[in-house]
Protein backbone atom coordinates (compact mmCIF):
# COMPACT_ATOMS: atom_id res chain seq x y z
CA UNK A 1 0.00 0.00 0.00
CA UNK A 2 2.69 2.00 0.70
CA UNK A 3 3.71 2.45 -2.95
CA UNK A 4 0.38 3.66 -3.85
CA UNK A 5 0.32 6.11 -0.68
CA UNK A 6 3.25 7.66 -2.96
CA UNK A 7 1.07 7.96 -5.77
CA UNK A 8 -1.60 9.71 -4.06
CA UNK A 9 0.64 12.31 -2.48
CA UNK A 10 1.57 13.23 -6.58
CA UNK A 11 -2.32 13.58 -6.91
CA UNK A 12 -2.99 15.63 -4.05
CA UNK A 13 0.18 17.69 -3.33
CA UNK A 14 2.02 17.98 -6.81
CA UNK A 15 3.79 21.32 -5.57
CA UNK A 16 5.73 18.97 -2.42
CA UNK A 17 6.53 16.11 -4.67
CA UNK A 18 7.70 18.79 -7.47
CA UNK A 19 9.79 20.00 -4.88
CA UNK A 20 11.26 16.99 -3.27
CA UNK A 21 12.47 15.68 -7.27
CA UNK A 22 13.99 19.07 -7.47
CA UNK A 23 15.85 18.53 -4.38
CA UNK A 24 16.52 14.63 -5.27
CA UNK A 25 15.08 13.79 -2.24
CA UNK A 26 14.23 10.18 -2.22
CA UNK A 27 14.15 9.53 -5.79
CA UNK A 28 14.90 5.84 -5.89
CA UNK A 29 11.96 5.18 -3.70
CA UNK A 30 9.38 7.24 -5.77
CA UNK A 31 10.37 5.91 -9.43
CA UNK A 32 9.65 2.09 -7.52
CA UNK A 33 6.52 3.29 -6.03
CA UNK A 34 5.53 4.73 -9.13
CA UNK A 35 6.93 1.85 -11.39
CA UNK A 36 4.61 -0.27 -9.39
CA UNK A 37 1.57 1.16 -9.15
CA UNK A 38 1.26 2.37 -12.69
CA UNK A 39 2.33 -0.86 -13.59
CA UNK A 40 -0.98 -2.94 -11.53
CA UNK A 41 -3.45 -0.06 -12.98
CA UNK A 42 -2.25 -0.49 -16.48
CA UNK A 43 -2.55 -4.27 -16.09
CA UNK A 44 -6.03 -4.30 -15.01
CA UNK A 45 -7.36 -2.06 -17.90
CA UNK A 46 -5.35 -4.31 -20.32
CA UNK A 47 -6.73 -7.37 -18.92
CA UNK A 48 -10.54 -5.21 -19.57
CA UNK A 49 -9.69 -4.55 -23.00
CA UNK A 50 -8.34 -8.39 -23.55
CA UNK A 51 -11.73 -10.24 -22.33
CA UNK A 52 -12.90 -8.76 -25.55
CA UNK A 53 -11.42 -11.84 -27.26
CA UNK A 54 -10.39 -14.75 -24.61
CA UNK A 55 -8.64 -15.13 -21.36
CA UNK A 56 -5.20 -16.09 -23.25
CA UNK A 57 -5.47 -12.46 -24.73
CA UNK A 58 -6.80 -11.00 -21.44
CA UNK A 59 -3.25 -12.28 -19.99
CA UNK A 60 -1.75 -11.35 -22.62
CA UNK A 61 -2.67 -7.83 -22.90
CA UNK A 62 -2.52 -7.52 -18.99
CA UNK A 63 1.34 -7.89 -19.87
CA UNK A 64 1.70 -6.51 -22.67
CA UNK A 65 -0.08 -3.08 -21.89
CA UNK A 66 2.35 -2.15 -19.26
CA UNK A 67 5.23 -3.49 -21.17
CA UNK A 68 4.31 -0.44 -23.71
CA UNK A 69 4.72 2.12 -21.92
CA UNK A 70 8.15 1.19 -19.93
CA UNK A 71 9.51 0.30 -23.30
CA UNK A 72 8.28 3.50 -24.62
CA UNK A 73 9.46 4.95 -21.39
CA UNK A 74 13.57 3.14 -22.21
CA UNK A 75 13.45 4.06 -26.15
CA UNK A 76 12.63 7.87 -25.01
CA UNK A 77 14.26 8.95 -21.79
CA UNK A 78 18.08 8.58 -23.22
CA UNK A 79 16.95 11.56 -25.54
CA UNK A 80 15.45 13.73 -23.23
CA UNK A 81 18.60 13.81 -20.72
CA UNK A 82 21.36 14.05 -23.08
CA UNK A 83 20.00 16.76 -24.88
CA UNK A 84 18.56 18.52 -22.19
CA UNK A 85 21.57 18.52 -20.07
CA UNK A 86 22.98 19.79 -23.30
CA UNK A 87 21.65 22.66 -22.61
CA UNK A 88 22.31 23.67 -19.21
CA UNK A 89 20.10 21.10 -17.13
CA UNK A 90 21.67 19.82 -13.64
CA UNK A 91 19.13 16.87 -12.93
CA UNK A 92 20.14 13.29 -12.97
CA UNK A 93 19.01 10.76 -14.75
CA UNK A 94 17.40 9.36 -11.77
CA UNK A 95 15.52 12.99 -11.78
CA UNK A 96 14.11 12.75 -15.61
CA UNK A 97 13.82 8.64 -14.71
CA UNK A 98 11.04 9.67 -12.41
CA UNK A 99 8.97 12.81 -14.07
CA UNK A 100 8.77 10.32 -16.79
CA UNK A 101 6.69 7.90 -14.38
CA UNK A 102 4.91 10.68 -12.88
CA UNK A 103 3.04 10.97 -16.67
CA UNK A 104 3.16 7.20 -17.24
CA UNK A 105 1.17 7.35 -13.92
CA UNK A 106 -1.06 9.85 -14.40
CA UNK A 107 -2.14 8.18 -17.83
CA UNK A 108 -2.15 4.53 -15.75
CA UNK A 109 -4.89 6.13 -12.92
CA UNK A 110 -6.78 7.76 -15.53
CA UNK A 111 -7.21 4.30 -17.58
CA UNK A 112 -7.95 3.17 -14.15
CA UNK A 113 -10.91 5.32 -13.77
CA UNK A 114 -12.37 4.79 -17.72
CA UNK A 115 -12.52 1.14 -16.63
CA UNK A 116 -15.72 0.69 -15.70
CA UNK A 117 -16.69 2.73 -18.63
CA UNK A 118 -15.25 0.42 -21.08
CA UNK A 119 -16.26 -2.83 -19.36
CA UNK A 120 -19.51 -1.45 -19.47
CA UNK A 121 -18.93 -1.34 -23.63
CA UNK A 122 -17.97 -4.54 -23.54
CA UNK A 123 -20.69 -6.04 -21.88
CA UNK A 124 -23.26 -3.91 -23.51
CA UNK A 125 -22.07 -3.80 -26.85
CA UNK A 126 -20.93 -6.11 -29.12
CA UNK A 127 -18.85 -4.43 -32.13
CA UNK A 128 -15.32 -4.48 -32.52
CA UNK A 129 -14.77 -1.96 -34.34
CA UNK A 130 -16.64 0.54 -32.42
CA UNK A 131 -15.03 -1.19 -29.21
CA UNK A 132 -11.60 -0.40 -30.56
CA UNK A 133 -12.28 3.23 -31.80
CA UNK A 134 -13.91 3.93 -27.99
CA UNK A 135 -10.31 2.66 -26.68
CA UNK A 136 -8.53 4.86 -29.11
CA UNK A 137 -10.16 7.96 -27.96
CA UNK A 138 -9.45 6.73 -24.20
CA UNK A 139 -5.63 6.04 -24.65
CA UNK A 140 -5.85 9.53 -26.98
CA UNK A 141 -7.08 11.45 -23.89
CA UNK A 142 -4.98 9.98 -20.90
CA UNK A 143 -1.50 10.06 -23.38
CA UNK A 144 -2.72 13.84 -24.17
CA UNK A 145 -3.30 14.60 -20.28
CA UNK A 146 -0.11 12.65 -19.16
CA UNK A 147 1.97 14.19 -21.76
CA UNK A 148 0.66 17.71 -20.59
CA UNK A 149 1.08 16.71 -17.14
CA UNK A 150 5.12 15.48 -17.37
CA UNK A 151 5.22 19.32 -19.44
CA UNK A 152 4.35 21.27 -16.93
CA UNK A 153 6.32 18.96 -14.37
CA UNK A 154 9.27 19.91 -16.01
CA UNK A 155 8.73 23.61 -16.21
CA UNK A 156 7.67 23.73 -12.62
CA UNK A 157 11.30 21.71 -11.81
CA UNK A 158 13.13 23.66 -14.31
CA UNK A 159 12.05 26.57 -11.73
CA UNK A 160 13.45 24.87 -8.75
CA UNK A 161 16.77 23.75 -10.13
CA UNK A 162 17.47 27.90 -11.52
CA UNK A 163 16.42 28.91 -7.52
CA UNK A 164 18.88 26.77 -6.09
CA UNK A 165 21.23 26.82 -7.99
CA UNK A 166 22.06 30.43 -7.50
CA UNK A 167 25.31 30.76 -4.70
CA UNK A 168 24.79 34.22 -2.90
CA UNK A 169 28.37 33.90 -2.66
CA UNK A 170 28.65 34.02 -6.65
CA UNK A 171 26.89 36.54 -6.71
CA UNK A 172 28.78 39.55 -8.42
CA UNK A 173 29.64 42.65 -6.00
CA UNK A 174 28.01 45.02 -7.66
CA UNK A 175 25.03 43.97 -8.00
CA UNK A 176 23.41 46.40 -5.62
CA UNK A 177 26.49 49.18 -6.23
CA UNK A 178 25.06 52.56 -6.30
CA UNK A 179 26.83 55.37 -7.44
CA UNK A 180 28.97 57.73 -5.04
CA UNK A 181 29.85 61.54 -4.54
CA UNK A 182 33.15 62.17 -6.60
CA UNK A 183 36.36 62.03 -3.66
CA UNK A 184 39.43 64.17 -4.90
CA UNK A 185 38.36 64.71 -8.20
CA UNK A 186 38.12 60.82 -8.77
CA UNK A 187 34.72 58.72 -9.06
CA UNK A 188 34.15 55.70 -7.19
CA UNK A 189 31.58 53.12 -6.48
CA UNK A 190 30.92 51.35 -3.34
CA UNK A 191 32.47 48.22 -3.95
CA UNK A 192 35.34 50.64 -4.77
CA UNK A 193 36.09 49.08 -8.23
CA UNK A 194 37.31 51.21 -11.01
CA UNK A 195 34.48 52.56 -13.75
CA UNK A 196 35.92 50.70 -16.56
CA UNK A 197 36.20 47.13 -14.67
CA UNK A 198 33.12 47.53 -13.49
CA UNK A 199 31.52 47.91 -16.89
CA UNK A 200 33.32 44.70 -18.43
CA UNK A 201 31.88 42.54 -15.40
CA UNK A 202 28.90 44.36 -15.74
CA UNK A 203 28.68 43.16 -19.79
CA UNK A 204 30.06 39.96 -18.62
CA UNK A 205 27.21 39.21 -16.57
CA UNK A 206 24.72 40.40 -19.36
CA UNK A 207 26.14 38.06 -22.03
CA UNK A 208 25.73 35.24 -19.48
CA UNK A 209 22.14 36.30 -18.78
CA UNK A 210 21.51 36.04 -22.24
CA UNK A 211 22.80 32.85 -22.88
CA UNK A 212 21.09 31.30 -19.65
CA UNK A 213 17.82 32.81 -21.64
CA UNK A 214 19.01 31.76 -25.04
CA UNK A 215 19.48 27.73 -23.63
CA UNK A 216 16.01 27.79 -21.54
CA UNK A 217 14.45 28.61 -25.16
CA UNK A 218 15.93 25.91 -26.60
CA UNK A 219 15.23 23.90 -23.67
CA UNK A 220 11.73 24.34 -24.14
CA UNK A 221 11.24 23.46 -27.76
CA UNK A 222 13.59 20.35 -26.86
CA UNK A 223 11.21 18.95 -24.34
CA UNK A 224 7.95 20.28 -26.70
CA UNK A 225 9.79 18.00 -29.87
CA UNK A 226 10.19 14.91 -27.24
CA UNK A 227 6.80 15.16 -26.15
CA UNK A 228 5.64 14.55 -29.86
CA UNK A 229 8.25 11.90 -30.78
CA UNK A 230 7.12 10.00 -27.60
CA UNK A 231 3.88 9.76 -28.45
CA UNK A 232 4.60 8.87 -31.76
CA UNK A 233 7.19 6.23 -30.51
CA UNK A 234 4.41 5.06 -28.15
CA UNK A 235 1.91 5.16 -31.10
CA UNK A 236 3.67 3.02 -33.01
CA UNK A 237 4.84 0.84 -30.24
CA UNK A 238 1.39 -0.18 -29.47
CA UNK A 239 1.01 -1.30 -32.97
CA UNK A 240 4.51 -3.41 -32.83
CA UNK A 241 3.46 -5.39 -29.59
CA UNK A 242 -0.60 -5.55 -30.97
CA UNK A 243 -2.79 -7.70 -30.43
CA UNK A 244 -4.33 -6.00 -27.31
CA UNK A 245 -8.01 -6.63 -28.03
CA UNK A 246 -7.74 -9.53 -30.62
CA UNK A 247 -9.93 -9.75 -33.91
CA UNK A 248 -13.42 -12.01 -33.61
CA UNK A 249 -12.92 -15.15 -34.96
CA UNK A 250 -9.06 -15.51 -35.16
CA UNK A 251 -7.21 -17.62 -33.46
CA UNK A 252 -5.12 -16.18 -29.96
CA UNK A 253 -2.02 -14.37 -31.09
CA UNK A 254 0.68 -13.40 -29.06
CA UNK A 255 2.01 -10.69 -31.76
CA UNK A 256 1.11 -10.28 -35.18
CA UNK A 257 3.51 -9.29 -38.31
CA UNK A 258 4.37 -5.90 -38.97
CA UNK A 259 2.43 -4.50 -41.67
CA UNK A 260 0.92 -1.16 -41.94
CA UNK A 261 1.19 1.07 -39.09
CA UNK A 262 -1.50 2.56 -36.53
CA UNK A 263 -2.94 5.42 -37.86
CA UNK A 264 -4.00 3.72 -41.17
CA UNK A 265 -5.51 0.77 -39.05
CA UNK A 266 -7.40 3.27 -36.98
CA UNK A 267 -8.79 5.10 -40.40
CA UNK A 268 -9.53 1.55 -41.02
CA UNK A 269 -11.96 0.70 -38.54
CA UNK A 270 -13.09 4.05 -38.31
CA UNK A 271 -14.69 3.61 -42.33
CA UNK A 272 -15.39 0.20 -41.35
CA UNK A 273 -17.66 1.46 -38.45
CA UNK A 274 -18.99 4.04 -40.26
CA UNK A 275 -20.10 1.79 -43.57
CA UNK A 276 -17.63 3.72 -45.70
CA UNK A 277 -15.30 0.10 -46.51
Amino acid sequence: MKHFAILISLLRDRKQFFDEIGRNYKTEKKIGSLLISSSVFLAIYGAIIGASSSWLQMLASAIKLPALYLITLTICLPTLYFFDILFGSALTFGQYAVLVLISISVISVLLFSFAPITLFFLISVHDYNFFLLLNVVIFAFTGFMGVKFLYRAMQMIDQIDRVEGIDPIEQPAFSNVKAAPELDGEPYRKDFLPIDELTVAEKQLALSSNNQASNQVTRKRLLQFWLVLYALVGSQLGWTLRPFFGAPGEPFQLFRNIEGNFYSQVFRSLFTLLGWN
